[in-house]
């Protein structure tokens, strides 16, 4: 069956913006993979280091079986994204891992560093997945069947400077909005820390508000998440569509 793989940057952001997705694909038989590549070590305060790194892994864990995923672990603490050699080498053996055909990840413009950073990492990883002369850490062998990558939404849909950013196209998760809630609640840390960091209240709540705001863009759908295809240059065919294609029964494009 193929493969979906969701590179995310915080524990947490594959619920709010992908997880929906995620789903509408599992129900077609598709494999889920995920991965956050940061370890949400410093988003606590109250927590030290440590204590939230190990918590919010395990949070992770559970959202993760939650969804019916299989979890691969983060590489760098929060606020350390870099675009880096070593940093690619990780993320590429997650691509080759999951062996993904469609690669979902954060949009290469959004509110934050760690975001755009891991999005990066995604898309060069989607590249460098059939480069054999690419040695992955650890070594994984190199496959060569097309992948297509998909950015969501920014959050808030906008830009860090306010412009709205519009998708090619919108999938329905209404039907699927409370298996997409239970699996965000199982990042329990995280309401104290986005109350008092970010003014979210409940992030539940939140979640839930952002994909309405979604689907009121579709002028479909009640909850919905947002996609924009990535060029096919180097990655896939150009007439290569999959999520598209998969999910056409639940999808509006954008007008």
């Amino acid at each position: 069956m193929p493969s979906v793989l969701a590179i995310s940057a915080h524990p947490d952001d594959i619920e709010f913006c992908m997880a929906g997705t995620m789903l509408q694909l599992a129900k077609l038989g598709w494999e889920l993979h995920y991965v956050n590549l940061c370890d949400g070590s410093r988003g606590s305060t109250t927590m030290d280091r440590d204590e939230c790194a190990m918590t919010r892994l395990d949070e992770a864990k559970k959202a993760c079986e939650v969804l019916g995923a299989k979890f691969y672990p983060p590489i760098y603490p929060d606020m350390q994204a870099s675009y880096t050699f070593e940093n690619l080498a990780k993320v590429t053996a997650v691509v080759r891992q999951a062996r993904a055909s469609v690669v979902l990840t954060h949009s290469p413009i959004d509110y934050m560093e760690d975001h755009e950073v891991a999005c990066r990492l995604a898309v060069s990883a989607a590249f460098s997945h059939g480069m054999p002369n690419l040695e992955s850490d650890p070594p994984v062998e190199p496959y060569f069947e097309p992948v297509t990558v998909y950015h969501a939404q920014p959050v808030g849909n906008r830009t860090p400077l306010g412009e709205l950013v519009v998708p090619h196209f919108y999938v329905d998760h209404t039907s699927l909005i409370e298996k997409k809630e239970a699996a965000l609640a199982c990042h329990a840390s995280q309401k104290e820390w986005l109350d008092e960091s970010q003014g979210m209240d409940s992030y539940l709540k939140t979640m839930r508000d952002l994909c309405g705001d979604v689907g009121r863009m579709s002028g479909t759908f009640q909850y919905a998440e947002g996609w924009r295809k990535h060029l096919h240059w180097g990655f896939c065919g150009p007439d290569d569509d999959p999520l598209r294609q998969a999910l056409a029964d639940v999808i509006v494009e954008a007008e």
